[in-house]
């Protein structure tokens, strides 16, 4: 059973001890905790398709009328829809219930402020103190809150994307497109199909009833898509879609059944942004080095920022970045909102193709090819984190070719390729992703440094 409070939520396996998991105390704590730090009077929320997620919500609302708020519950909702939702409302902040890619077991509270942003680490650390002390005030009953219920922010979400200066809905119009999408049994199969509809897109949605049981393991990497892969082998699509279980992450599959490259959702999009509008970008320390190389391509400036959305959107912020957004299929368009939108990522991409006439697969071609491995150790109690950082540098201090950056654990930079090693914000793991120009590179380096934590635990 695990509970992890971290830059990304609190995030926990549902069921077990308190204190161990995310338990109906533990929601009541950390709801009151956050409501308390917010200080507000309307606070939004949202949840994915989740089998908890009811349970979840009821204690969530329950806990935000007790302390006096107005909620405004938008029901099954993906986490880009409640975080527009959050201005749009003109609410105070927001909690979305979802665990993001995790399993099923898991949920997690996504803690927002009042522009629809994730909170930022200070901000969070604050939250969790007060948890901990807590040292809660709640209203008398002349004061209690309501729940308002309001389903039309999905709908208001689709025309966001439809209004989008380079979202050409004329142009993938006429292309006729005919996509698959995996949906996940989750949230993305109520909204989809509205966004494929409005934009004329014809469609076939896999795993579409959101019922929250996941086909299959929801994190949208190659390993785990082979259905919709299979599907897109038999032919008669131009694209395969798949969402996680939020809606905020997206992955391509190419019209030959081949993987587009989840590292290269925000590639793509970036790189047709950016042709229409001159700029920086962003993307955080584990993505690949092909959104550099387009973004020098265009006359831009590529910064990298730590893991974690919040990270990414602050440093969006401060170099003025038109795009940027997560190696894991997050992009995240300014335009729009300060957060990752698989449905932006869907409008943006869908113009490109059909401003430039090209198959998905004929498009991957003009992009710098890298290799990226992503390998993951389970953490044990015994492991040291630290340790395991400071023996990586020290591995890597006297050669001349490797520069070490450790704002997010350790990557350790060479000229043609890199490898990172973190301690996941999402799960009790450590990530080791590595890229370089062949697989068989990429995966040698990433496992170097994996037997390094195996040799400490």
């Amino acid at each position: 059973m695990t509970l992890i409070k971290s830059i990304s939520g609190i995030r926990g396996t549902i069921g077990g001890r308190t204190g161990d998991t995310l338990n109906p105390l533990d929601i009541v704590k950390f709801t009151t905790a956050y409501a308390t730090f917010i200080g507000g009077k309307r606070i939004v929320v949202g949840r994915d398709g989740r089998i908890s997620g009811p349970m979840v919500r009821d204690i969530v609302c329950g806990t935000l009328v007790g302390m006096g708020y107005e909620v405004v519950d938008i029901g099954l909702a993906t986490t880009p829809t409640t975080e527009l939702a959050v201005r749009w409302h003109q609410a105070d902040g927001g909690i979305i219930i979802t665990a993001s890619h995790n399993p099923t077991q898991w949920n997690a509270l996504k803690l927002l402020n009042r522009e629809g942003e994730f909170l930022t680490a200070a901000d969070g650390a604050e939250v969790l103190r007060m948890a901990e002390a807590e040292d809660f005030n709640y209203a008398p009953v002349e004061k209690l809150g309501r729940v308002v219920k309001d389903d039309t922010m999905n709908r208001q979400h689709v025309q966001s994307v439809l209004d989008l200066r380079l979202v050409d809905v004329e142009a993938i119009r006429q292309r006729k497109f005919r996509v698959c999408a995996d949906t996940i049994n989750s949230v993305g199969g109520i909204i989809l199909p509205d966004l494929f509809r409005a934009l004329g897109v014809d469609f076939e949605i896999l795993n579409g009833e959101c019922n929250g049981q996941f086909a299959h393991n929801p994190e949208p990497l190659e390993k785990n898509l082979q259905g919709i892969m299979d599907k897109m082998r038999q032919g008669g699509f131009d694209l395969g879609i798949v969402v996680d279980p939020d809606v905020d992450r997206l992955a391509f599959i190419c019209e030959d059944g081949k993987m587009f490259g989840e590292e290269y959702t925000l590639v793509s999009v970036a790189d047709y942004v950016l042709a229409h509008d001159k700029g920086n970008t962003v993307s955080n320390l584990s993505s690949t080095r092909a959104l550099r190389d387009v973004t020098e391509k265009h006359g831009g400036k590529y910064t990298a920022a730590a893991v974690g959305e919040v990270n990414v959107t602050t440093k969006m912020k401060e170099v003025g970045a038109v795009i940027g957004g997560e190696g894991n299929g997050g992009v995240i368009y300014p335009e729009s909102h300060y957060g990752r939108d698989a449905l932006v990522g869907i409008g943006l991409f869908l113009s490109s193709l059909a401003q430039k006439g090209m198959k998905a697969s004929e498009l991957r071609k003009t992009f710098p090819d890298y290799q990226i491995a992503k390998n993951r150790i389970d953490l044990t109690p015994e492991t040291d984190v630290d340790a395991i950082l400071v023996k990586v540098k020290e591995m890597f201090a006297n050669d001349p070719e490797a520069v070490v950056n450790d704002i997010d654990g350790v990557k350790i930079d060479f000229p043609t390729k890199w490898v990172h090693l973190r301690k996941s914000n999402t799960e009790p793991i450590i990530r080791v992703y590595s890229e370089a120009q062949t697989m068989e590179e990429a995966d040698q380096l990433g496992k170097r440094l994996m037997q390094v934590v195996y040799d400490m635990q």
